[in-house]
């Protein structure tokens, strides 16, 4: 007998578990429908072709390949390397992510689309991942993003979306951190070696794991001079209010009008929405976010320092996304949600509301064909007024039915024994309380439960 089982990093989940994750869910959705984005879904599967190269060296090694069907042992055995070997026998890969095929998307329906077009995205994607608290090989993504706008207000209201949807959430403590692609590019350009970006980029992107020491170890690795190295350091260290970041990357990064003009379009979002945040955003010169897409704002979303989780969102501005797929010129910005670590981070800090995590309201007790017959009317009435009810599916002890709504976290009861049928009334029991009250039938619509 096979022992069940399912791979690693992906997980099953229950019912309590789903509502709580469509408590997540509707929360993150409502927001985007107050801000006008449209909803979009695309494909499971891409092409291999759409995927590779959007995400970096590290993005295309994680990715799941879908294996060709039919017959493949002919190509593979033709193959002189692994990578000829990965070409011939899958041309499909599993979504990295929802942003580049929404990019996909765009260039394949611009002339069907009024832009800008605002759009959020809520399904699953994967990565081949070393499975680990907080990490998954099987996660959902929520995404929003505006393309067809170079307004800088677009990211202001992707802020005001992140602070909106964890204020929400009532989730304290968790911190909106950004920086700008451009100031990042200025910086290889102060230091002379502008197409190391995506080196600099990722070695920064790492402080928070490997710390200063390491970064500075790894650029030299990847052939910065320690003078380059130690401007890099004095970029790391800048410190203090926003207005003290702005100023101080302003003095260092003096020779870059790339910089300049990142520093310009930072201190307009800091500036434009700073009344409407319930969290400020914190400028972050180390925040550097490692995909090679990014070409203005980036934003990630630190969960709690009392939570040991990392990102739970994150995002940024590309000017040229579609131009992967041959449409140029079209600009766009967007935030993801890391939803299975935002559920981590409710169930740690027990902030799920109890009501997301309940679905019946109330249970009909079974005590008889008589007391059934008139319970599966009242049922029905609760029903039609968007009451959720069940009614027990047996006469049984009515122990055996308590616990039943105990263990379902019911959290009312409804009793028509012999004499309630008499007086054509209703027992109703608190099983929160365990406070009982006699109503009489026709006021059930008007209970509060």
């Amino acid at each position: 007998m096979i022992k069940p089982g399912i791979p690693k990093g992906t997980r099953d989940f229950g019912p309590v578990v789903v509502r709580k994750r469509n408590y997540i869910f509707q929360t993150i959705r409502e927001t985007f429908e107050l801000f006008g984005f449209q909803p979009l879904e695309t494909p499971a599967m891409e092409n291999l072709s759409t995927l590779t190269g959007k995400y970096g060296e590290e993005g295309d090694k994680l990715m799941f390949k879908v294996l060709n069907n039919g017959e493949i042992y002919p190509a593979a055995h033709e193959a002189k390397d692994n990578k000829a070997l990965v070409a011939a026998i899958t041309e499909k890969a599993l979504r990295y992510d929802l942003t580049i095929p929404f990019a996909r998307y765009v260039v394949m329906n611009q002339h069907e689309l009024a832009l800008p077009f605002k759009r959020y995205q809520m399904q699953p994607v994967w990565r081949a991942d070393k499975p680990q608290k907080g990490r998954y090989r099987e996660f959902y993504q929520c995404d929003a993003d505006v393309v067809g706008s170079n307004s800088l207000l677009n990211e202001v209201e992707l802020l005001l979306i992140y602070d909106t949807v964890f204020t929400k959430l009532g989730l304290k403590g968790y911190e909106l951190r950004i920086n700008n692609r451009k100031i990042l590019a200025g910086l290889a350009e102060v230091i002379g070696k502008p197409e190391l970006l995506t080196d600099i980029t990722i070695s920064i992107d790492k402080l928070d794991k490997i710390g200063a020491a390491g970064v500075r170890k790894e650029l030299e690795e990847r052939g910065l001079a320690s003078e380059d190295i130690n401007t890099i350091e004095r970029f790391l260290a800048i410190d203090g209010s926003s207005t003290e970041k702005l100023s101080q990357l302003k003095e260092l990064l003096q020779s870059s009008a790339t910089a300049l003009k990142g520093i310009e379009e930072l201190s307009f979002v800091i500036n434009a929405g700073y009344a409407d945040f319930n969290t400020t955003p914190i400028i972050d010169v180390t925040l550097a976010r490692g995909l090679n897409y990014y070409t203005g704002l980036i934003v990630e979303v630190k969960a709690p320092a009392t939570v040991k989780m990392g990102s739970i969102g994150g995002g940024g501005r590309y000017d040229d996304l579609t131009g992967l797929f041959g449409l140029p010129g079209i600009s766009g910005v967007g935030i993801s949600f890391g939803v299975d670590r935002i559920y981590d981070v409710l169930e740690e800090l027990q902030l799920f509301p109890q009501t997301a995590q309940q679905s019946t309201k109330v249970l009909f007790l079974n005590l008889g064909e008589d007391s059934a017959r008139k319970a599966f009317d009242y049922m029905m009435q609760l029903r039609k007024n968007g009451v959720a009810a069940e009614l027990f599916h047996e006469n049984a002890k009515m122990d055996k039915q308590m616990k039943y709504a105990d263990k379902r976290g019911i959290p009312y009861v409804i009793i028509l024994g012999e004499s309630e049928l008499q007086e054509n009334t209703l027992s109703i029991k608190n099983l929160v309380n365990r406070q009982q009250e006699k109503i009489e039938a026709a006021a059930l619509l008007q209970f509060t439960f």
